[in-house]
């Protein structure tokens, strides 16, 4: 009888065009903290709503606080083993978009490109602003609020924000439209790392589905989708553990 394993090496063979769906379980093992988990900061503090941040002060000091007691694990980070294999995924001419809810870059640096990169929470590799869309490097951003304790100003007089996604803010259109585009034409997709709980990110595998491709689920712990029939697979433990390697049999047979 085909193992679990055997049967995802299948797959990641098979497929052609396919859309690799990632969360914040695949850079836990890059030393990034899974902010919902059980150790995660939002369980220590309230997160700061996109309406609190445009209208107050206080809130967006609040947010810049955050920002900077969590800027030092990203700038430490580097890619792992599965942004690596999601790369070599790419360089195979097998993958289709790499859809992630991750804001930590790793995907770019490790080499994704940026035409089958969608960051549906955005990025901390930038830093906008909330009336004239400028981005620049955070890095002196942040020094200048350790510094002063006020909030960044852009040279327009805007608000400025590190370039995520924000409690209460809506994904930007073109990334979502990126996202399903890439989802509808998937001959497989695979998600790495996610509880699949946040929508209307999580609906991106489900719209992959719906659309005909084989649904493999990777995580630790259980996800929202588990039940869901269109799964086909369900492999339970580390995604660091289980996906590069399968990855590196199934280009071995290409």
């Amino acid at each position: 009888m085909q193992t679990d394993g055997e049967r995802l090496i299948e797959l990641l063979h098979a497929g052609k065009s396919m859309l690799l769906f990632t969360d914040a379980g695949i850079s836990t093992g890059s030393g990034i903290s899974d902010f919902r988990g059980p150790e995660g900061i939002w369980k220590k503090r309230q997160p700061v709503y996109y309406h609190d941040f445009m209208r107050s002060e206080d809130a967006r000091v609040e947010h810049w606080d955050y920002k900077l007691e969590t800027w030092p694990s990203f700038l430490k980070a580097r890619p792992n083993a599965t942004h690596q294999a999601i790369v070599r995924l790419e360089r195979a001419s097998k993958v289709r978009a790499v859809v992630t809810q991750n804001i930590d870059g790793l995907h770019a640096l490790a080499g994704t490109s940026a035409e089958k990169l969608v960051e549906l929470h955005g990025t901390n590799g930038f830093v906008e602003c909330q009336s004239c869309g400028k981005r620049s490097d955070p890095g002196p951003h942040f020094q200048q609020f350790e510094k002063t304790r006020q909030p960044p100003l852009c040279e327009c007089g805007g608000f400025l924000k590190p370039a995520t996604i924000s409690f209460g803010q809506n994904l930007r259109n073109e990334d979502l439209e990126r996202a399903e585009e890439a989802a509808k034409a998937a001959d497989l997709v695979v998600a790495l790392g996610s509880t699949l709980s946040v929508y209307p990110a999580a609906n991106i595998p489900l719209l992959a589905a719906a659309s005909g491709a084989p649904y493999v689920i990777i995580n630790r712990g259980p996800t929202e989708h588990d039940h869901l029939p269109d799964v086909i697979l369900r492999i339970e433990g580390d995604v660091n553990g289980i996906f590069p390697p399968a990855v590196a049999a199934a280009l071995e047979h290409s």
